[in-house]
């Protein structure tokens, strides 16, 4: 009998065998009849699954909330997450994902750039909805075909700091400065002075490493040996290891900061690593002037101050880590730069010998 009644419990459950597989789950009713065509209809469910090749249904919103969860350890877990509220509020999320048609894309990418998102930010957004998509295929539920929209991205000029508007970031930052509303140094409280002394430290080493922000934020000492001034440093975004030598600025923060050093190099309060709080340099960024930068210009700094400096893109490539040289190449006209003002060089000194 497929229809049963399990302990003291008032509900059916339905219970029955099929290809050799039990399935079992309670109706939730106390009506039998019910219960026996909830029973008749999972059968046929299942049966059209099985037999006619016909699959399960999954909305758009089930679909991203588990593409999401199977990245959850990953950098771009916290992407994912934040792209899936963009989505929310612009797509039908309850709708189920076979019935998202690429016209749904289209109106999505043109609601994303009125409200003035950025090419990159809307191909972001739409690559969840891919992964999505093609995670829900993986798991064996019912898809349709998608042709997702183009996003064309605007080029713009490549920013990195100048040294004077570097030292107008490290004065902002400087966890000894003047701040109105907070009392003396001094007299500050320990926590403050130590989310103060973090955020400067952190910037100076995103400035001498060229690493991503959350490379150098939540590293571990484990992976610094200030016996060789080296960091051995790994890059989750890329899968991939660096060995990078200290400056000596570095290194001076991090023997500073080797006294009393726990797990990690920079902590949150509870002890873990520090994670994204980027605010107070994002406000120190804005105070200094530099409104047009972000924390990812400290690493186009770092780049392009060693090109301009006479190594060359594929060395650069190396340092920052990149897994295609087409990244790398956005410097690239620093390079030029460089062998042009050189062969302006080669051709005056030429000048000069031909006429004495």
């Amino acid at each position: 009998m497929s229809i049963i009644k399990r302990g003291n419990s008032r509900v059916w459950y339905i219970q029955f065998q099929m290809n050799g597989k039990t399935y079992i789950k309670s109706s939730r009713t106390t009506d039998k009849r019910a219960a026996q065509q909830m029973e008749t209809d999972w059968k046929s469910k299942l049966h059209a699954e099985q037999h006619l090749g016909h699959k399960e249904k999954v909305t758009l919103k089930a679909a991203m909330a588990q593409f999401a969860e199977s990245r959850r350890g990953t950098p771009n877990h916290r992407v994912l997450e934040s792209g899936i509220r963009i989505v929310t509020r612009l797509m039908a999320i309850n709708k189920p994902i076979d019935e998202v048609t690429s016209h749904d894309l289209e109106r999505f990418k043109r609601d994303r750039m009125k409200e003035g998102a950025s090419g990159q930010t809307i191909r972001h957004n739409l690559n969840l909805i891919r992964g999505a998509w093609k995670y829900a295929t993986k798991l064996g539920y019912r898809v349709g075909e998608l042709n997702f929209p183009e996003v064309k991205l605007g080029k713009s000029p490549l920013r990195y700091l100048s040294d004077d508007e570097e030292r107008r970031l490290l004065a902002c930052l400087d966890p000894k400065r003047e701040v109105k509303g907070l009392p003396p140094y001094e007299e500050r409280l320990p926590e403050m002075k130590r989310t103060m002394q973090d955020a400067y430290d952190l910037v100076v080493m995103l400035l001498d490493t060229g690493a991503r922000y959350s490379e150098i934020a939540n590293i571990e000492w484990s992976r610094i040996d200030l016996a060789e001034r080296t960091i051995h440093l790994w890059r989750p975004k890329v899968q991939n290891e660096a060995i990078l030598y200290m400056t000596d600025r570095v290194f001076d923060i991090l023997n500073r900061r080797k006294e009393g050093a726990d797990q990690y190099l920079f902590q949150n309060k509870r002890g873990g690593p520090r994670g994204y709080a980027s605010l107070a340099i994002r406000k120190a960024l804005r105070k200094a002037g530099l409104a047009d930068s972000k924390i990812h210009t400290l690493r186009h700094t770092h780049a392009s101050r060693l090109i301009q400096n006479g190594l060359s893109v594929y060395e650069v490539r190396e340092v920052l880590g990149h897994t295609d040289i087409k990244t790398t190449m956005r410097y690239a006209h620093l390079e030029t730069r460089q062998v042009t003002s050189k062969a302006r060089d080669v051709i005056n000194r030429l000048t000069i010998e031909a006429q004495s």
